[in-house]
Parts: C-alpha cells; structure tokens; sequence
C-alpha cells in the first residue's frame, strides 16, 4: 500500500505575519484618528470645570434665596458667603438664621478660588462669580468669568 506524497513537503512554505506596507497603513489609521480624537479630549476637562462651576454658582445661589426668605435680605458685600455657613455678627444681624447654616461648607471654584460675592450686584440684585482659571477680570475660555448672571445664556 502506498501513501500518496504531500506536497507541503516539497514546496517552499510561505512565512506567516505582517508585511511593513500592513503595518504603515495601520500606523497612519491611528495617526488620523488621533488628530480627531485628541482634540475634543483635550476640551473636556476645561468644559467640565466650567460645569461644576456654574452648579456650584446655582448651589451658593439657591442658598442666598433661602438666607433671604428667613431673614428678609441677602447678605452684605462685608458679611459675604461666610453668612451661609456661620451666624454673621456685624450689622445687620439676621433675626431668623437657620441653625447649622445654608451649605455646609463653601465651595472652592474648580481652580482652587474662592467665588465672590456683591450686594447690590452690578448685574442684578447680587452678584455670585468666579474669576475663571487665570482669577483675574475679563477673559476668555478657562479664563473667563462664570456668574450668576451668565447662567441663562450658557445652560
């Protein structure tokens, strides 16, 4: 009985992989997709700064409104943000302050800053605001300033 003979044997095998032009196309693929992608990754941090920003502005806002419910004005210029959290004791005392406060602690803006605060505002009957990420007036981007002023037309 004979065995038919495989040609494998006989043939030269043909090596397996990837040939350099593969491995150029696969690595420009990447290259394209990375000059899409990295840019709009790039963005979010900044965009959600601003975000927590504008929240943190509503939270202290909502709290203003609930300061001025109980004691019939918002807090002055000089008592400040502080007046959420602990009991002013210069003039005008509020009558009605809510024990345990308005917020628990004040918020730092996402840079590190404190947010600032006026009575009467020069945008409304007060002013809550951040200075952005440079915390300096004006601005653009990171660095422009975040009020309340500004929430309705940047939701």
């Amino acid at each position: 009985m004979q065995f038919p003979r495989h040609r494998a044997a006989t043939s030269p095998r043909r090596q397996s992989g990837f040939t350099l032009i593969e491995i150029m196309v696969v690595v420009v693929i990447l290259g394209i997709l990375a000059a899409i992608v990295v840019p709009n990754i790039i963005d979010r941090p900044d965009a959600a700064r601003e975000a927590k920003a504008r929240q943190d502005i509503k939270a202290i806002d909502s709290a203003l409104k609930l300061y001025r419910l109980d004691n019939y004005r918002y807090p002055t210029t000089e008592q400040g943000l502080a007046a959420l959290v602990t009991k002013p004791t210069s003039e005008p005392v509020p009558r009605n302050w809510k024990s345990g406060g308005y917020l628990d602690r004040l918020p730092t803006d996402p840079w590190g800053h404190v947010y600032h605060y006026r009575n009467p505002g020069q945008h409304g009957p007060i002013d809550i605001y951040t200075l952005g990420r440079d915390n300096q007036k004006g601005g653009d981007g990171p660095d422009a300033d975040i009020g309340n002023w500004t929430l309705n037309d940047n939701p």
